[in-house]
């Protein structure tokens, strides 16, 4: 299974990384870091989350307080936004 980015989801994730990075030094690397770790457990077992609406589901990072919404298809992970938790959850539909 692999996973791929629409370019709006990597926008999200660079303003994120930028963000943090503004407020501490290494902090956006650490963002990066679980983003990745979240990446890696949606990758090995990317069913293990809730759909939110529809196919797409959501899988909640640790440390930071962000979701990654993402679909299944087929064989490939297809991640559509990275949202922070207390947003709205309803504009991140207009991705699909």
């Amino acid at each position: 299974m692999t996973f791929v980015f629409r370019p709006a989801a990597a926008a999200d994730v660079e303003d994120a990384y930028v963000w943090y990075e503004g407020q501490r030094r290494g902090l956006g690397e650490e963002f990066l870091a679980e983003v990745s770790a979240t990446l890696a457990r949606v990758l090995a077992n990317p069913h293990q989350y809730p759909v939110i609406r529809r196919a797409t589901r959501r899988a909640l990072l640790h440390r930071f307080p962000y979701g990654l919404f993402y679909r299944v298809i087929e064989e490939q992970v297809l991640v559509v936004a990275r949202m922070h938790a207390r947003r709205d959850p309803r504009r991140w539909q207009a991705r699909q």
